[in-house]
């Protein structure tokens, strides 16, 4: 993400700073701080989250051909090294090959509410 921040904000921005601290202040700490037990969070694929978004109830919808395009369309317009991709559901956004974000369609199945 670092490597992203460099590439497309100003080095004179301020406020980039306080986001990096905010953000990412945690996360980095724990990466360069911390190994084996001692680590807080770990990253985690997104084929693993589908597996916990199935197991909570929920089923993956298809993508909409036509965001998929407006995503792709928009992509081309910022920098070489931002990642676009699709890979059956998923909608993949990351940086120079490396998936940061994700954005699926899902549908709560069988949904009880207990009152």
């Amino acid at each position: 993400m670092f490597d992203m921040f460099e590439a497309t904000v100003p080095q004179d921005d301020k406020d980039i700073l306080l986001f990096e601290q905010q953000f990412f202040g945690k996360e980095a700490m724990n990466i360069i701080a911390c190994d084996g037990t001692k680590r807080i969070e770990r990253p985690e694929s997104y084929k693993h989250w589908q597996t916990r978004i199935v197991r909570a109830g929920f089923r993956q919808l298809l993508l909409d051909q036509e965001i998929i395009k407006r995503v792709i369309k928009v992509k081309i317009g910022y920098h070489k090294n931002f990642l676009v991709d699709e890979d059956g559901k998923w909608i993949l956004l990351g940086w120079k090959g490396h998936v940061g974000g994700l954005l699926i369609t899902d549908h709560l199945d069988n949904l009880f509410i207990n009152l």
